[in-house]
């Protein structure tokens, strides 16, 4: 079983940076970012897959966000620029065990506990 820890959630102003971390304890074939917003479903927001490091940016977040790998540390990092209040939510990483063709994780093994991202005045 691996364990997925996100941190590096807060409270910041509209424009402002942050940089959200994922850490395995294990191998994982993709893993993905995912957000929740109060009242509304939970959506994809950035995936990168382990073999090759192909990656994957929903519409809304592309050019402001970037997904990264550190594979010593099994640490996934998504870097936020330029953040909205539409940014707002709980921000949650989730991977795959096995590979299955996709960027994004597809059964979802394995999630964190999620880490709070506000966008705010």
């Amino acid at each position: 079983q691996v364990q997925l820890v996100e941190s590096g959630g807060g409270l910041v102003q509209p424009g402002s940076s942050l940089r959200l971390s994922c850490a395995a304890s294990g191998f994982t074939s993709t893993i993905g970012w995912f957000r929740q917003a109060p009242g509304k479903a939970r959506e994809g927001v950035s995936c990168i897959r382990d073999s090759d490091d192909n990656t994957w940016y929903a519409d809304s977040v592309k050019g402001r966000f970037t997904i990264s790998t550190d594979k010593a540390k099994n640490t996934v990092y998504l870097q936020m620029h330029s953040l909205k209040p539409e940014d707002t939510g709980v921000y949650y990483c989730a991977a795959d065990r096995l590979y299955y063709g996709t960027t994004c994780p597809r059964r979802r093994d394995y999630w964190g506990q999620g880490t709070q991202v506000t966008v705010s005045s």
